[in-house]
Protein backbone atom coordinates (compact mmCIF):
# COMPACT_ATOMS: atom_id res chain seq x y z
CA UNK A 1 0.00 0.00 0.00
CA UNK A 2 1.29 3.56 -1.20
CA UNK A 3 2.13 6.01 2.01
CA UNK A 4 -0.41 8.54 2.96
CA UNK A 5 0.77 11.77 0.66
CA UNK A 6 1.74 13.60 3.70
CA UNK A 7 3.43 10.97 5.79
CA UNK A 8 6.29 12.09 7.13
CA UNK A 9 5.12 15.29 7.97
CA UNK A 10 5.19 16.70 11.57
CA UNK A 11 2.14 19.45 12.19
CA UNK A 12 2.17 21.27 16.11
CA UNK A 13 -1.05 22.12 16.94
CA UNK A 14 -1.34 25.07 18.51
CA UNK A 15 -5.31 25.38 17.67
CA UNK A 16 -8.42 25.94 19.73
CA UNK A 17 -12.07 25.74 18.92
CA UNK A 18 -13.05 24.81 15.42
CA UNK A 19 -11.49 26.65 12.67
CA UNK A 20 -7.74 25.49 13.36
CA UNK A 21 -8.47 21.95 14.94
CA UNK A 22 -10.63 21.27 11.20
CA UNK A 23 -7.05 22.10 9.32
CA UNK A 24 -5.04 20.15 11.65
CA UNK A 25 -8.26 17.43 11.24
CA UNK A 26 -7.50 17.05 7.52
CA UNK A 27 -3.88 16.95 7.59
CA UNK A 28 -3.87 14.22 10.15
CA UNK A 29 -6.68 12.07 7.69
CA UNK A 30 -4.03 12.81 5.09
CA UNK A 31 -1.65 11.02 7.10
CA UNK A 32 0.51 14.11 8.97
CA UNK A 33 1.91 13.60 12.10
CA UNK A 34 -0.36 16.47 13.98
CA UNK A 35 0.57 16.62 17.37
CA UNK A 36 -1.81 18.59 19.88
CA UNK A 37 0.43 20.83 22.34
CA UNK A 38 -2.14 20.92 26.03
CA UNK A 39 -1.37 23.03 29.24
CA UNK A 40 -2.44 20.81 32.53
CA UNK A 41 -3.34 24.30 33.92
CA UNK A 42 -5.15 26.52 31.30
CA UNK A 43 -8.42 25.06 29.73
CA UNK A 44 -8.99 26.24 26.50
CA UNK A 45 -13.35 27.11 26.43
CA UNK A 46 -14.63 25.21 23.44
CA UNK A 47 -12.18 23.28 22.35
CA UNK A 48 -12.47 19.93 24.88
CA UNK A 49 -15.58 21.43 26.14
CA UNK A 50 -16.64 24.59 28.04
CA UNK A 51 -15.36 23.55 31.30
CA UNK A 52 -13.02 20.82 32.40
CA UNK A 53 -15.64 19.10 34.99
CA UNK A 54 -18.82 19.83 34.32
CA UNK A 55 -21.77 19.21 36.24
CA UNK A 56 -24.62 16.70 35.01
CA UNK A 57 -27.38 18.91 35.42
CA UNK A 58 -25.18 21.88 32.97
CA UNK A 59 -25.08 19.14 30.27
CA UNK A 60 -29.14 18.61 30.50
CA UNK A 61 -28.99 22.18 29.56
CA UNK A 62 -26.69 22.64 26.85
CA UNK A 63 -27.26 22.51 23.50
CA UNK A 64 -26.36 18.76 21.81
CA UNK A 65 -22.71 20.56 20.65
CA UNK A 66 -21.83 21.31 24.16
CA UNK A 67 -23.92 18.57 26.12
CA UNK A 68 -24.45 15.44 24.14
CA UNK A 69 -21.82 13.49 26.72
CA UNK A 70 -21.81 9.30 25.78
CA UNK A 71 -25.26 8.59 28.25
CA UNK A 72 -25.19 11.69 29.13
CA UNK A 73 -22.41 11.21 31.70
CA UNK A 74 -19.35 13.40 32.07
CA UNK A 75 -17.75 10.59 33.48
CA UNK A 76 -14.12 10.77 35.08
CA UNK A 77 -12.21 12.66 32.13
CA UNK A 78 -14.99 14.71 30.57
CA UNK A 79 -12.34 16.25 28.52
CA UNK A 80 -12.11 13.00 26.39
CA UNK A 81 -15.31 13.48 25.39
CA UNK A 82 -17.07 16.49 24.46
CA UNK A 83 -19.06 16.13 21.64
CA UNK A 84 -17.45 19.00 19.44
CA UNK A 85 -13.74 18.24 20.19
CA UNK A 86 -14.50 14.28 19.07
CA UNK A 87 -15.14 15.36 15.93
CA UNK A 88 -12.35 16.86 14.93
CA UNK A 89 -9.36 15.12 17.07
CA UNK A 90 -9.65 11.80 15.62
CA UNK A 91 -5.80 11.20 13.57
CA UNK A 92 -4.26 13.42 16.37
CA UNK A 93 -1.62 12.93 19.07
CA UNK A 94 -1.99 14.96 22.46
CA UNK A 95 1.30 15.69 24.88
CA UNK A 96 1.25 18.32 27.42
CA UNK A 97 3.34 21.05 28.62
CA UNK A 98 3.21 24.03 30.84
CA UNK A 99 3.49 26.68 28.66
CA UNK A 100 3.40 29.72 30.69
CA UNK A 101 7.20 28.32 32.22
CA UNK A 102 10.51 28.85 30.58
CA UNK A 103 11.02 25.22 30.99
CA UNK A 104 7.68 24.42 29.34
CA UNK A 105 9.01 26.84 25.71
CA UNK A 106 12.20 25.34 26.14
CA UNK A 107 10.67 21.80 25.67
CA UNK A 108 8.57 23.13 22.79
CA UNK A 109 11.76 24.59 21.38
CA UNK A 110 12.88 20.97 21.41
CA UNK A 111 9.71 19.86 19.47
CA UNK A 112 10.04 22.73 16.93
CA UNK A 113 13.46 21.84 15.45
CA UNK A 114 11.81 18.61 14.81
CA UNK A 115 8.70 19.61 13.52
CA UNK A 116 7.68 20.69 9.99
CA UNK A 117 4.83 23.06 10.87
CA UNK A 118 2.86 25.35 13.66
CA UNK A 119 -0.71 26.37 12.64
CA UNK A 120 -2.43 28.10 15.29
CA UNK A 121 -6.13 30.26 15.57
CA UNK A 122 -5.65 31.67 18.66
CA UNK A 123 -6.75 35.67 19.93
CA UNK A 124 -4.21 38.03 18.33
CA UNK A 125 -1.81 38.78 20.96
CA UNK A 126 -2.65 35.47 22.76
CA UNK A 127 0.96 33.59 21.47
CA UNK A 128 3.24 36.60 21.86
CA UNK A 129 2.11 36.64 25.36
CA UNK A 130 3.95 33.53 25.37
CA UNK A 131 6.83 33.99 23.13
CA UNK A 132 5.80 32.00 20.08
CA UNK A 133 6.65 34.27 17.61
CA UNK A 134 7.74 33.59 14.34
CA UNK A 135 10.87 34.57 14.70
CA UNK A 136 10.88 32.55 17.80
CA UNK A 137 10.08 29.51 15.91
CA UNK A 138 12.40 30.23 13.22
CA UNK A 139 15.37 30.71 15.55
CA UNK A 140 14.46 26.97 16.98
CA UNK A 141 14.27 25.88 13.45
CA UNK A 142 14.82 27.85 10.13
CA UNK A 143 12.66 25.73 7.96
CA UNK A 144 9.79 26.06 9.76
CA UNK A 145 6.21 26.86 8.30
CA UNK A 146 4.07 28.81 10.62
CA UNK A 147 0.20 29.32 9.70
CA UNK A 148 -1.86 31.52 11.18
CA UNK A 149 -5.80 31.69 11.21
CA UNK A 150 -6.18 35.30 13.55
CA UNK A 151 -10.26 36.11 12.95
CA UNK A 152 -9.85 39.60 11.46
CA UNK A 153 -5.83 39.30 10.69
CA UNK A 154 -3.38 40.66 13.07
CA UNK A 155 -3.78 44.15 12.06
CA UNK A 156 -5.87 46.47 11.44
CA UNK A 157 -8.91 48.30 13.30
CA UNK A 158 -10.62 44.39 14.09
CA UNK A 159 -7.28 42.79 14.77
CA UNK A 160 -7.53 42.19 18.80
CA UNK A 161 -11.33 41.65 18.09
CA UNK A 162 -12.42 38.14 19.08
CA UNK A 163 -14.85 36.24 17.00
CA UNK A 164 -15.96 32.80 16.24
CA UNK A 165 -17.75 31.49 12.76
CA UNK A 166 -20.42 33.08 13.16
CA UNK A 167 -19.05 36.25 13.98
CA UNK A 168 -17.40 36.60 11.25
CA UNK A 169 -20.33 35.91 9.23
CA UNK A 170 -22.04 38.53 10.10
CA UNK A 171 -19.60 41.05 10.06
CA UNK A 172 -19.00 40.19 6.06
CA UNK A 173 -22.72 40.24 5.49
CA UNK A 174 -23.43 37.03 5.14
CA UNK A 175 -26.45 36.91 7.15
CA UNK A 176 -27.70 39.67 5.52
CA UNK A 177 -28.23 37.58 1.90
CA UNK A 178 -28.93 34.07 3.24
CA UNK A 179 -31.70 35.91 5.48
CA UNK A 180 -35.34 36.03 4.64
CA UNK A 181 -37.04 39.05 3.72
CA UNK A 182 -39.62 38.65 6.68
CA UNK A 183 -36.69 38.46 9.76
CA UNK A 184 -34.24 40.55 10.88
CA UNK A 185 -31.01 38.60 10.35
CA UNK A 186 -30.38 38.20 14.00
CA UNK A 187 -33.00 35.70 14.20
CA UNK A 188 -31.12 33.09 11.69
CA UNK A 189 -29.48 29.90 12.77
CA UNK A 190 -25.84 30.08 13.59
CA UNK A 191 -23.98 27.80 11.09
CA UNK A 192 -20.19 28.37 11.82
CA UNK A 193 -19.51 27.54 8.04
CA UNK A 194 -16.59 30.33 8.47
CA UNK A 195 -14.65 28.30 10.54
CA UNK A 196 -14.80 25.21 7.82
CA UNK A 197 -13.77 27.82 4.81
CA UNK A 198 -10.93 28.69 6.97
CA UNK A 199 -9.64 25.43 8.55
CA UNK A 200 -9.60 24.01 4.64
CA UNK A 201 -7.20 27.00 3.57
CA UNK A 202 -4.96 26.63 6.54
CA UNK A 203 -4.97 22.93 5.89
CA UNK A 204 -4.16 24.28 2.51
CA UNK A 205 -1.77 26.37 3.54
CA UNK A 206 -0.21 24.32 5.56
CA UNK A 207 0.51 22.05 2.40
CA UNK A 208 2.03 24.36 -0.13
CA UNK A 209 4.24 25.75 3.11
CA UNK A 210 6.12 22.37 3.45
CA UNK A 211 6.43 21.51 -0.31
CA UNK A 212 7.97 24.97 -1.12
CA UNK A 213 10.32 24.06 1.70
CA UNK A 214 11.22 20.70 0.76
CA UNK A 215 11.74 22.37 -2.86
CA UNK A 216 13.51 25.61 -1.57
CA UNK A 217 14.58 24.63 1.71
CA UNK A 218 13.00 27.53 3.03
CA UNK A 219 10.15 28.18 5.94
CA UNK A 220 7.72 30.64 5.91
CA UNK A 221 4.97 33.10 7.79
CA UNK A 222 1.61 32.32 5.98
CA UNK A 223 -1.66 34.22 7.58
CA UNK A 224 -5.27 33.67 6.58
CA UNK A 225 -7.60 36.50 8.04
CA UNK A 226 -10.93 33.83 8.34
CA UNK A 227 -13.09 36.92 7.72
CA UNK A 228 -11.24 36.73 4.29
CA UNK A 229 -11.67 32.99 3.98
CA UNK A 230 -15.71 33.57 5.05
CA UNK A 231 -15.81 36.28 2.42
CA UNK A 232 -15.80 33.30 -0.43
CA UNK A 233 -19.24 32.06 0.58
CA UNK A 234 -20.41 35.02 -1.62
CA UNK A 235 -18.02 36.32 -3.56
CA UNK A 236 -21.14 36.44 -6.37
CA UNK A 237 -22.31 39.70 -3.99
CA UNK A 238 -18.59 41.20 -4.18
CA UNK A 239 -18.56 40.62 -8.07
CA UNK A 240 -21.87 41.88 -8.96
CA UNK A 241 -21.23 45.16 -6.86
CA UNK A 242 -17.76 45.82 -8.43
CA UNK A 243 -19.09 44.96 -12.28
CA UNK A 244 -22.57 45.85 -12.03
CA UNK A 245 -22.59 48.40 -9.31
CA UNK A 246 -26.09 46.42 -7.36
CA UNK A 247 -25.74 45.58 -3.73
CA UNK A 248 -27.29 42.44 -3.00
CA UNK A 249 -29.51 42.30 -0.52
CA UNK A 250 -31.44 39.28 1.43
CA UNK A 251 -32.25 36.26 -0.89
CA UNK A 252 -33.42 33.63 1.19
CA UNK A 253 -33.22 30.27 -0.32
CA UNK A 254 -33.51 31.54 -3.89
CA UNK A 255 -30.68 31.25 -6.47
CA UNK A 256 -27.72 33.29 -6.43
CA UNK A 257 -27.56 32.84 -10.21
CA UNK A 258 -31.11 33.27 -11.44
CA UNK A 259 -32.98 30.41 -11.89
CA UNK A 260 -36.11 29.65 -10.69
CA UNK A 261 -38.19 27.85 -8.81
CA UNK A 262 -35.27 27.60 -6.59
CA UNK A 263 -36.37 26.91 -3.08
CA UNK A 264 -37.49 24.39 -0.30
CA UNK A 265 -40.96 22.86 0.07
CA UNK A 266 -42.68 21.57 2.62
CA UNK A 267 -43.85 18.09 2.45
CA UNK A 268 -45.93 15.18 4.25
CA UNK A 269 -44.64 15.79 8.30
CA UNK A 270 -45.12 13.73 11.22
CA UNK A 271 -44.64 16.52 13.53
CA UNK A 272 -44.02 20.30 13.69
CA UNK A 273 -40.50 22.22 13.58
CA UNK A 274 -40.60 22.23 17.71
CA UNK A 275 -40.30 18.48 17.69
CA UNK A 276 -37.44 18.46 14.53
CA UNK A 277 -40.28 16.44 12.41
CA UNK A 278 -40.95 18.74 10.28
CA UNK A 279 -40.29 17.34 6.40
CA UNK A 280 -38.91 19.64 3.30
CA UNK A 281 -37.69 19.39 -0.23
CA UNK A 282 -35.20 21.30 -2.36
CA UNK A 283 -36.39 21.48 -5.69
CA UNK A 284 -33.99 23.05 -8.74
CA UNK A 285 -35.23 23.93 -12.04
CA UNK A 286 -31.97 25.28 -14.33
CA UNK A 287 -33.30 25.15 -17.23
CA UNK A 288 -36.75 25.29 -19.77
CA UNK A 289 -36.44 21.35 -20.34
CA UNK A 290 -36.31 20.89 -16.63
CA UNK A 291 -39.36 23.15 -16.12
CA UNK A 292 -41.58 21.05 -18.78
CA UNK A 293 -40.75 17.78 -17.33
CA UNK A 294 -42.05 19.11 -13.85
CA UNK A 295 -45.07 20.83 -15.02
CA UNK A 296 -45.95 16.96 -16.00
CA UNK A 297 -44.65 15.23 -12.87
CA UNK A 298 -47.60 18.13 -11.41
CA UNK A 299 -50.19 17.09 -14.32
CA UNK A 300 -49.81 19.59 -16.24
CA UNK A 301 -52.19 22.41 -13.66
CA UNK A 302 -54.02 25.39 -15.47
CA UNK A 303 -51.45 27.81 -13.30
CA UNK A 304 -48.34 25.95 -14.97
CA UNK A 305 -49.56 25.92 -18.49
CA UNK A 306 -49.33 30.10 -18.34
CA UNK A 307 -47.31 30.87 -21.78
CA UNK A 308 -45.22 33.33 -19.40
CA UNK A 309 -43.39 30.64 -17.12
CA UNK A 310 -41.80 29.22 -20.52
CA UNK A 311 -38.52 30.91 -20.29
CA UNK A 312 -36.29 31.56 -17.42
CA UNK A 313 -36.93 35.26 -17.38
CA UNK A 314 -41.20 35.08 -16.64
CA UNK A 315 -40.50 32.47 -14.23
CA UNK A 316 -37.92 34.39 -12.42
CA UNK A 317 -40.60 37.55 -12.34
CA UNK A 318 -42.77 35.13 -10.12
CA UNK A 319 -41.30 33.72 -7.80
CA UNK A 320 -43.64 34.06 -5.20
CA UNK A 321 -46.99 32.55 -7.36
CA UNK A 322 -44.58 29.75 -8.32
CA UNK A 323 -43.28 28.56 -5.19
CA UNK A 324 -46.62 29.32 -3.39
CA UNK A 325 -48.27 27.01 -6.49
CA UNK A 326 -45.72 24.40 -5.46
CA UNK A 327 -46.02 24.21 -1.97
CA UNK A 328 -49.41 23.57 -2.19
CA UNK A 329 -48.18 20.61 -4.63
CA UNK A 330 -45.29 19.14 -2.62
CA UNK A 331 -46.79 19.11 0.87
CA UNK A 332 -49.28 16.06 -0.68
CA UNK A 333 -45.83 13.98 -0.25
CA UNK A 334 -43.54 12.02 1.32
CA UNK A 335 -39.81 13.56 1.21
CA UNK A 336 -38.00 10.72 -0.46
CA UNK A 337 -40.48 9.49 -2.35
CA UNK A 338 -40.83 12.64 -4.43
CA UNK A 339 -37.16 13.28 -4.51
CA UNK A 340 -37.12 9.99 -6.28
CA UNK A 341 -39.97 10.63 -8.25
CA UNK A 342 -38.59 14.09 -9.36
CA UNK A 343 -34.95 12.83 -9.57
CA UNK A 344 -35.97 9.78 -12.30
CA UNK A 345 -38.17 12.82 -14.29
CA UNK A 346 -34.57 14.94 -14.59
CA UNK A 347 -35.29 16.94 -12.34
CA UNK A 348 -32.70 18.19 -9.33
CA UNK A 349 -34.06 17.67 -6.00
CA UNK A 350 -32.94 16.32 -2.35
CA UNK A 351 -34.92 15.88 0.68
CA UNK A 352 -33.93 18.67 3.65
CA UNK A 353 -32.73 15.95 6.17
CA UNK A 354 -32.78 16.86 10.39
CA UNK A 355 -29.65 15.91 11.07
CA UNK A 356 -30.80 12.45 13.64
CA UNK A 357 -31.89 11.63 9.71
CA UNK A 358 -28.67 12.01 8.39
CA UNK A 359 -27.06 8.53 9.42
CA UNK A 360 -30.02 6.67 7.94
CA UNK A 361 -29.60 7.85 4.25
CA UNK A 362 -28.99 5.30 2.01
CA UNK A 363 -26.28 7.58 -0.09
CA UNK A 364 -24.66 8.55 3.45
CA UNK A 365 -23.98 5.20 4.55
CA UNK A 366 -22.70 3.72 0.97
CA UNK A 367 -20.14 6.66 0.87
CA UNK A 368 -18.89 5.82 4.14
CA UNK A 369 -19.57 9.45 5.95
CA UNK A 370 -19.57 7.95 9.16
CA UNK A 371 -17.81 5.49 11.14
CA UNK A 372 -18.02 3.67 14.60
CA UNK A 373 -15.62 4.74 17.09
CA UNK A 374 -14.50 4.17 20.20
CA UNK A 375 -13.06 6.82 22.81
CA UNK A 376 -10.37 6.21 25.33
CA UNK A 377 -11.25 4.24 28.45
CA UNK A 378 -13.03 2.09 26.48
CA UNK A 379 -16.22 4.25 25.96
CA UNK A 380 -18.36 3.27 23.15
CA UNK A 381 -18.33 2.85 20.02
CA UNK A 382 -20.36 6.00 19.01
CA UNK A 383 -20.81 6.92 15.39
CA UNK A 384 -18.70 9.97 14.21
CA UNK A 385 -17.69 11.23 11.06
CA UNK A 386 -15.26 9.68 9.10
CA UNK A 387 -12.49 11.08 7.03
CA UNK A 388 -13.75 12.15 3.72
CA UNK A 389 -10.60 11.38 1.23
CA UNK A 390 -10.90 8.96 -1.07
CA UNK A 391 -8.05 7.45 -2.74
CA UNK A 392 -7.82 4.59 -5.14
CA UNK A 393 -4.19 3.57 -3.33
CA UNK A 394 -4.29 5.12 -0.35
CA UNK A 395 -7.25 4.40 1.84
CA UNK A 396 -7.90 7.04 4.18
CA UNK A 397 -9.65 6.22 7.58
CA UNK A 398 -9.26 6.73 11.13
CA UNK A 399 -6.23 5.10 12.31
CA UNK A 400 -6.53 7.23 15.56
CA UNK A 401 -9.72 7.43 17.71
CA UNK A 402 -10.20 10.90 19.08
CA UNK A 403 -7.22 11.52 21.18
CA UNK A 404 -7.16 11.82 25.57
CA UNK A 405 -5.68 14.31 26.77
CA UNK A 406 -1.53 13.69 27.27
CA UNK A 407 -2.17 10.06 25.27
CA UNK A 408 1.03 10.18 23.59
CA UNK A 409 3.30 11.87 26.51
CA UNK A 410 5.52 9.25 26.61
CA UNK A 411 5.89 8.77 22.46
CA UNK A 412 6.44 12.94 22.66
CA UNK A 413 8.89 13.64 25.42
CA UNK A 414 11.16 10.30 24.77
CA UNK A 415 10.65 9.54 21.38
CA UNK A 416 10.19 12.38 19.60
CA UNK A 417 12.55 15.00 21.73
CA UNK A 418 14.29 12.44 23.38
CA UNK A 419 14.28 12.81 27.19
CA UNK A 420 15.31 10.40 29.56
CA UNK A 421 13.21 8.19 31.48
CA UNK A 422 15.16 10.42 34.57
CA UNK A 423 14.04 13.69 33.05
CA UNK A 424 10.42 11.99 32.11
CA UNK A 425 10.01 11.71 35.68
CA UNK A 426 10.98 14.86 37.07
CA UNK A 427 8.87 16.73 33.81
CA UNK A 428 5.88 14.76 35.18
CA UNK A 429 6.48 15.88 38.93
CA UNK A 430 6.96 19.38 37.86
CA UNK A 431 3.08 19.25 36.04
CA UNK A 432 4.41 19.56 32.48
CA UNK A 433 3.55 15.62 32.05
CA UNK A 434 -0.47 14.59 32.94
CA UNK A 435 -3.48 12.88 31.84
CA UNK A 436 -5.54 14.87 33.75
CA UNK A 437 -6.30 18.82 33.98
CA UNK A 438 -4.92 19.97 37.07
CA UNK A 439 -7.29 20.40 40.02
CA UNK A 440 -7.12 24.05 40.28
CA UNK A 441 -9.07 23.80 36.74
CA UNK A 442 -13.01 24.04 37.26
Amino acid sequence: MAELPLEGVRVLDLCLVWAGPFATMLLGDLGAEVIKVENPFVFQPMTRGMRARPRKESLLMAPPPGGAWPDGEPGGRPWNYNPVFVQLYRNKKSFTVDLRRPEGMEILARLVAESDAVIENNATGTLERLGITYDWLRGENEKIVMVRLPAYGSTGPYAEARALGVHLESVMGHTLLRGYEDLDPSTLTSIFSGDYLSGALGAFAVMMGVWHCRRTGEGQLVEIGQAEAASSMFAQAFMDYSLNGRVQTTRGNRSVHDVAPYGVYPCQSPGTAETGEDRWIAITITSDAQWQALCEEMGQPDWATASELETQEGRLARQDFLDERLSAWTVNFEDYELFHRLQAAGIPAAPVLEASRVYEDPHVAERGLFAPQTLFDGIGPYTFTAPFFRFPETPVKVRQAPVAFGEHNEYVYKEVIGVSDQEYDRLREAGHIAVEYDRSVP
